[in-house]
């Protein structure tokens, strides 16, 4: 095998590169994140693309339009807020937390062990339950604290999604299925969002153009990088790939 220093020489350079670039991508030099905690060049961009996702996943205005139909529409459903792997007494506990959201919209609730029973009007149900995801999708937990007289505004706001979920299945089962779908659409476009996007910061798409080009661009760029460094190493010490001969016939 043929060595050629020079192949040698930039591969081994191009690798250098590399591993300095990895080491400063993982060292906590890049902005601190909203609690002022350190960050790493990994977690800063996982924020970064958070916020970007959160920001072009406010549906709340579109899903209010659709609630609005629903305003003056009676429903009256029940529901046992058991879940596998429940200890007892837990479904117990969570029918009486989730009596809570739906006793502060208006509805007439009764809890009877883990069974939940809801009457009231659907429409302002829904309502409230957008208000609630409003709050928690701008990061205003103390709305939801304030308003149930609650020290973890997560876990009471969960509460629309555990009984949602099952609101959506019995209604289905009992041929709802307008009911059932609004439901859902408020479970999945409002609550859900909401919930997993409290505490991140939303940054609008539009605003951050320039970033997410180059961070793209330093992706696949950093990715071809490492991938030419091992080429020429290998290149470098004899290692080669050729197109193997053909073999004529005699």
């Amino acid at each position: 095998m043929a060595i050629s220093k020079k192949r040698l020489g930039l591969g081994l350079a191009m690798a250098a590169v590399f591993c300095v670039t990895l080491v400063l991508t993982f060292s906590p030099i890049f902005p601190k994140a909203p609690d002022g905690k350190a960050q790493n060049g990994l977690e800063w961009a996982d924020e970064t693309f958070n916020g970007l996702s959160k920001g072009s996943s406010y549906f709340i205005p579109k899903v209010t339009q659709e609630v609005e139909k629903y305003v003056g529409k009676t429903i009256s459903i029940a529901v046992k807020m058991d879940k596998d792997g429940d200890k007892p007494g837990d479904a117990d506990k969570r029918a009486v937390n989730a009596s809570k959201v739906f006793i502060a919209s208006g509805a007439n609730v009764t809890v009877t062990g883990p069974e939940l029973k809801v009457e009231g009007d659907l429409g302002k149900i829904l309502m409230a339950a957008l208000q609630d995801s409003d709050a928690m999708y701008n990061n205003d937990g103390n709305y939801i604290r304030t308003k149930y007289g609650t020290d973890d505004e997560k876990k009471m706001f969960r509460q629309w999604y555990n009984a949602f979920g099952k609101f959506d299945k019995v209604l289905k089962k009992q041929g709802k299925i307008k009911e059932a779908n609004i439901i859902s659409e408020v479970n999945k476009k409002a609550i859900e969002t909401g919930y997993n996007y409290y505490t991140v910061p939303a940054i609008n798409v539009s605003d951050k153009v320039g970033l997410m080009t180059f961070l793209l661009v330093f992706y696949i760029a950093y990715t071809m990088w490492w991938g030419f460094s091992i080429f020429f190493f290998f290149e470098g010490i004899g290692l080669s790939m050729k197109k193997a001969k053909v073999k004529k016939e005699v």
